[in-house]
Order: structure tokens, then C-alpha cells, then sequence
């Protein structure tokens, strides 16, 4: 815990805190305030990594804890993104725990240099495009379930004070598939720059890991919620329902494949 990642978490809960606020009482330039300082701390939070880096002598996420590290700067970044295109704040309470959680505990541990084969611009960009597509799939996730919940109010018409203060539910829905969308490509990128990666290191491309058979899977059952979502037959519940369930096979890959099933993907 260096004084880098304590002032990174701090910015964290401040803006946590004023996204908190801003959900019961709105106010533009609290909301403004927030997404400042979850800004400032994406900032401070890079800048752990890099640090992190200069530790391990490598890539910051060649283990579980560098992993979980650039998962939540991922979150964060990419929800901001979506913040900015889509004028709405609401959401932010509900993200910034996960960012606040994932970065707390990839720095429960001691960074120590240990010799591996993970090297290379091309190892880089296979695991940042990788995680990427996981940290754009979990925020789809968070924003269907929001969506769920404010359906379910409204069909039990009995939406309370804040409620209001969420976006539309259309606007929920176009968020999910705008993080999706930024899935699929990383998540096509990310497999394709493995592959070339694999056969540079072990002269094949395709090698029947659990973790290719399971990326695709993964890129199938999200490709289908991005077709069915614009669909009226599946546009609402169902397709924020489908895109949820979709985020289990992620928490699977990042978890059990990557722990226990995979030769090759220990930690991304």
C-alpha cells in the first residue's frame, strides 16, 4: 500500500461518496465534483499500475493481483466513457464499489519479479484487450440489473424517491449494448492478438485451451444479446435478463478456467 494506490483510493471514496449524494440529491456541479475526482483517480490509478510494473520488471497484470488491478481501472474508464456520451450520473453509486473493491484487494499482497514467458508489445496488447472486454461485459451486467430493478418498480408502481433519479430505461438499454459492443471487438482483438502471440511462442495458433473454447462461447452468447436486444420481441426485460445471465460465464472464465482448467491463462 504505497502512498500512490492510498491517494488513488481516496479519490475513489470521495467520488463514490459524491455520486452517493448526487443520487438523492441532485445537484450538476456535485455530480461534476464526482466525476472529477473518479477522473483524477483513473489518473493516479494508471500510475499504479505503471508502478507496478517497474516492480515485477514486466507487465502489471501478469499475475491474479495485476489482473483484478487493470479490471477495475477498466470499469472505471470505460463507465466514465460512458458517462460522458450519455449525460448520466445515476449509475455511478453502483459502479465505483467494484472499482473500489477490485483495486483494495489486488494490493493485499507484496509485488515480487518472478522469470516468465509473458513478454512482448504483443502479450501486452492481448491481455489489456482481454480484460477489457471482461471489465465492458461486467458493466453490461450492472446496467441490465439496474434495468430489471426500475422494470420491476414500474410494473409494481411503486417507484420510490430515487428512483427517479435513474436513467430512462431506453437509456439503460443503450448503454448495456454500447458496453457490449466495446466487448465483442476487444474481446475479437484480444483472441486474434493471442493467437499470433501462441504461434510466435509455440508455433500454432489454435491449441484447444479452455480458455480459447470458453472466450468463444463468451463472444457467441454476447453477439447473440447485442442482435435480440434491438429486436422488439426481446428489447426490455428479456434482453437485460439474457445479458446478465451472459456476465456468469465471464466470472467463470476470469475464476475457474483461468485457476484451475487453463495451461496457458493463469491470471487473465
Amino acid at each position: 500500500m504505497t502512498i500512490l494506490v492510498l491517494i488513488t483510493l481516496l479519490l475513489y471514496a470521495v467520488s463514490f461518496a459524491a455520486y452517493l449524494r448526487n443520487l438523492f440529491v441532485e445537484n450538476k456541479w456535485l455530480g461534476r465534483f464526482a466525476a472529477l475526482c473518479l477522473g483524477a483517480g483513473l489518473a493516479l490509478h494508471y500510475l499504479a499500475l505503471m508502478e507496478r510494473a517497474r516492480m515485477l520488471q514486466g507487465v502489471p497484470y501478469e499475475d491474479l493481483w495485476g489482473s483484478l488491478s487493470l479490471f477495475a481501472w477498466m470499469v472505471g474508464l470505460i463507465y466514465l466513457g460512458l458517462e460522458m456520451v450519455h449525460r448520466g450520473r445515476s449509475v455511478g453509486p453502483f459502479i465505483l464499489p467494484f472499482v473500489i473493491i477490485l483495486f483494495s484487494l489486488s494490493h493485499i499482497r507484496n509485488v515480487s519479479p518472478h522469470p516468465t514467458q509473458a513478454r512482448g508489445a504483443l502479450f501486452a496488447l492481448h491481455i489489456t484487450l482481454s480484460i477489457l472486454a471482461y471489465s465492458a461485459f461486467a458493466l453490461a451486467a450492472v446496467l441490465s440489473a439496474i434495468f430489471l430493478l426500475q422494470n420491476r418498480l414500474l410494473r409494481r408502481r411503486k417507484p420510490g424517491g430515487v428512483f427517479w433519479r435513474f436513467p430512462a430505461l431506453d437509456v439503460l438499454e443503450r448503454m448495456s449494448r454500447s458496453s457490449t459492443l466495446v466487448g465483442i471487438f476487444a474481446l475479437i482483438a484480444g483472441s486474434a492478438s493471442g493467437s499470433v502471440w501462441a504461434h510466435r511462442l509455440h508455433g500454432h495458433y489454435w491449441n484447444g485451451d479452455p480458455k480459447g473454447i470458453i472466450s468463444l462461447l463468451i463472444l457467441a452468447c454476447y453477439a447473440a444479446y447485442f442482435l435480440v436486444s434491438r429486436r422488439t420481441a426481446w428489447r426490455g426485460a428479456r434482453a437485460a435478463m439474457f445479458c446478465a445471465l451472459n456476465f456468469a460465464l465471464v466470472l467463470f472464465s476470469f475464476s475457474i478456467v483461468n485457476i484451475y482448467l487453463s495451461h496457458y491463462h493463469k491470471f487473465y
